[in-house]
């Protein structure tokens, strides 16, 4: 076959100068989707956008009766990508349960319409702006540390993230791991949470500190599933079985035949910690995960936040499943025939309920910080006391009075 160098050639400097044009406004426009788009966008324009670029350039360099087939390609690839967003975009409707998007601002203490308890009478402890003590803690936890601060901190502002040069401001909510940090590094003072992992005692050993709790209340340890799921209700060993793969199918334990897809949560985080002091050594199955957009745009994968399909189970603390993040598309369950309440946490007849602790860290041999702070003495007698304990009630919580 006789070749046309000439034709050849203008369709190969075309098929550059097409290649460089589109190529450019193509980085343009990945660019922006990185930043600004969901993943499953993403992902779909990484696939579609240079397929279509590489299919521009191959119509041009290809004769006329090759250029029905690269357009079938073409079509073929664009109904995938098509359908992959579908069904993101059918994924990301599902409702989530994630603790991390409590609107906590709604508890900001002294802020207008704020949700944190008052106290009906004037506070017994009162502190001026230079006693101010640091504090950070769980996201279930700050309504009722919120509540402590309106009482004892002289009024004004106390925003959850502040432009210092540490980042927060004197009373934030950081979440459980990093609390935990900052309290080990020494840039809080006192921080409000579950009891603290392996984990986060080996890192306090690392950094050669003491962990000293002060219990201040009690809270249940919660699991919750789909409000359609007909189960009402679980033993212990039976989410025992759920979370070491045991138990994979809803109609093992008196539900549909449906997959049971369990969540779990960030390592070290109060929950996590709490299901693995429930699991007793066993071992957990490996946690779902998903796609999330970091840095710059780019991909990382982290560990699922629990999502409300009809097959879900999840947990978290009673607070926050029931109060702050209520909603009727989530439903909690009995454990070994006892529901979740205020009174079955009081009287000890729910099987997952525990404490909740302020705690402090000091160097190892050092005594309780306690011993030698007057103010954080002071704050957490005030808290165990009459009306510490009646901001525990009246946040929703159970005390320890």
């Amino acid at each position: 076959m006789k070749v046309n160098w000439k034709e050849l050639i203008c369709r190969v400097f075309a098929a550059i100068f097409i290649g460089l044009f589109l190529g450019f406004l193509l980085a343009i426009l990945l660019i922006y989707i990185s930043l600004m788009a969901p993943t499953y966008v993403q992902r779909a324009s990484w696939v579609l956008l240079p397929s279509l670029l590489a299919g521009a350039v191959l119509a041009i360099l290809f004769p006329r009766r090759w250029r029905k087939g690269v357009a079938l390609c073409l079509a073929a690839v664009t109904i995938g990508c098509g359908a992959y967003c579908a069904f993101g975009l059918w994924r990301s409707s599902v409702p989530t349960v994630d603790d991390r998007d409590l609107l906590l601002w709604q508890y900001e203490p002294f802020s207008e319409g704020t949700k944190a308890v008052s106290l009906e009478e004037q506070s017994t402890l009162r502190f001026h702006r230079e006693d101010l003590l640091r504090l950070d803690g769980a996201t279930a936890l700050y309504p009722v540390y919120a509540g402590f601060v309106q009482a004892v901190y002289p009024q004004g502002e106390y925003p959850l993230y502040d432009n210092t040069s540490e980042g927060y401001g004197s009373v934030t909510c950081s979440g459980t791991v990093n609390a935990y940090e900052r309290l080990i590094t020494g840039r809080t003072d006192l921080i409000f949470a579950a009891a603290p992992s392996q984990e986060q005692l080996e890192m306090a050993r690392r950094a050669a500190k003491e962990l000293h709790l002060t219990p201040i209340g009690r809270e249940a340890f919660v699991f919750f599933v789909n409000s359609r799921n007909p189960v009402e209700g679980l033993t212990v060993e039976q989410i025992q079985g759920i979370y070491t793969g045991q138990i994979t199918n809803w109609n093992q334990v008196g539900g549909k035949n449906q997959p049971i897809r369990p969540f779990q949560r960030l390592e070290n985080s109060g929950s996590q910690s709490a299901l693995l002091r429930l699991m007793d050594g066993l071992p957990l199955i490996e946690p779902e995960k998903e796609d999330r957009v970091g840095g710059m745009g780019g991909i990382i994968q982290q560990v699922a936040s629990y999502r409300n399909y009809k097959n879900s189970i999840g947990f978290s603390f009673r607070f926050y499943a029931s109060e702050m993040a209520a909603n009727d598309q989530i439903r909690l369950l009995a454990l070994d025939g006892v529901f979740p309440t205020k009174e079955s946490i009081r009287d000890g007849s729910y099987p997952i309920s525990d404490s909740f602790f302020a705690i402090t860290a000091a160097p190892i041999g050092a005594p309780d910080p306690r011993e030698s702070n007057p103010k954080l003495n002071a704050f957490l007698d005030w808290i165990l006391s009459e009306q510490g304990q009646q901001i525990v009630e009246d946040s929703g919580y159970v005390s320890i009075r």
